[in-house]
């Protein structure tokens, strides 16, 4: 067999390789995810537009000016042509100004944070519609989703209805991830203490893929979920389900479950601490800890002053990573700070505490 026999043979099983290939970037089954897919797709071929008549012209010079040639014309005193340098800058200038007013559109259109207006093509959202809110937070090396108004939590797994908008409130326990259903819409980053923001609506019944897309660790490759696309009626069971596999999850619970591991099933919480996912974001799970938004609270009323500076006590290095290097010196946090005076319900002055 030749070479070329050979290669010719090979066409038809790498196309068939291809076949069974899923590129769900470019097939979602959400309404946010299908207009940014649009969006690449439109951005692509505007920037086709030029690329490849530029290829096309660089073989085409390259073979009409080669060196055998000798019918092709021969001009060294040539140097300017001005239609020429019309349509060499006027056709790129053209697909930069096109590329720009997209730009500018899809990104206040498309912008994670903005309450969804439609949950499909000509079908804009009900005035009567309640979203699914779903609190997120990324873990070494899982995922915990908890569902505020269902009392509910579940690791590694997500589920919602179909046609239902879903609000995500997205924070982090420790490092810097990015949450990412190809399907549903697009990626963003949770960040230990802060809070963004994701919406998005899955259009299409289904198990899709979810992962972070964010180096994160040793347990980096096995932060994976399943995201369930359901009807309202399997989201009840599914529910239902929750409610009768599942645990407790409190502020002990959370503590074990944050502690690094790897590659973790698929784990139910029937009940969950009204108070968690808030002291999860404002990184005081551990009661000893002052939260972050009563910090923020007492340095907008001027700080502590310098009797506050001393108001601190002692706790251990986090037990999580036992075998870090070197000598390293305690942590220290604010054990509590005192409000200045303010008036009682009865009138006399009382002084509110703020912290353990």
């Amino acid at each position: 067999m030749t070479k070329k026999s050979f290669h010719r043979c090979m066409i038809p099983p790498m196309l068939l390789c291809l076949s069974g290939c899923n590129m769900i970037v470019l097939n979602p089954a959400g309404d946010i995810a299908m207009r940014q897919r649009d969006l690449i797709l439109v951005s692509a071929f505007l920037m086709l537009l030029i690329i490849l008549p530029v290829m096309a012209l660089t073989a085409f010079f390259a073979w009409k000016y080669r060196q055998s040639n000798r019918n092709a014309e021969y001009d060294p005193e040539w140097h300017h042509s001005t239609r020429l340098e019309v349509v060499i800058w006027s056709v790129p200038l053209a697909i930069i100004v096109a590329l720009g007013a997209i730009t500018w559109v899809s990104t206040h259109t498309l912008d994670p944070y903005r309450p969804l207006d439609r949950i499909g093509p000509s079908r804009p959202l009900a005035e009567d519609v309640t979203p699914l809110t779903v609190e997120v937070v990324s873990l070494d090396w899982k995922w915990l989703f908890i569902y505020p108004e269902q009392g509910i939590a579940a690791v590694n797994e997500l589920a919602a209805p179909v046609d239902t908008p879903i609000n995500f409130k997205i924070t982090s326990s420790d490092i810097m991830n990015s949450f990412f259903i190809p399907a549903l819409a697009g990626q963003i980053y949770s960040m230990a203490g802060m809070e963004t923001k994701l919406h998005g609506v899955i259009n299409k019944p289904g198990v899709y893929k979810g992962f972070s897309a964010n180096y994160s660790g040793a347990g980096f490759s096995g932060m994976r979920f399943e995201f369930h696309g359901v009807t309202r009626d399997d989201f009840r069971k599914w529910v239902a389900t929750v409610r009768a596999k599942g645990g407790t999850l409190d502020r002990q619970s959370y503590a074990r479950l944050a502690k690094p591991s790897a590659n973790v099933p698929v784990r139910y919480y029937a009940s969950v601490a009204p108070d968690l996912y808030d002291a999860i974001l404002n990184m005081c799970v551990d009661r000893s800890k002052m939260c972050m938004d009563e910090m923020m609270m007492v340095d907008a009323g001027g700080g502590g002053g310098i009797a506050g500076v001393l108001n601190v006590f002692t706790v251990p290095r986090d037990e999580r990573f036992p075998g870090a290097r070197g000598s390293l010196p305690p942590r220290r946090y604010v054990g509590s700070l005192c409000t200045p005076l303010r008036p009682g319900v009865d009138g006399s002055e009382t002084m509110a505490s703020v912290g353990g």
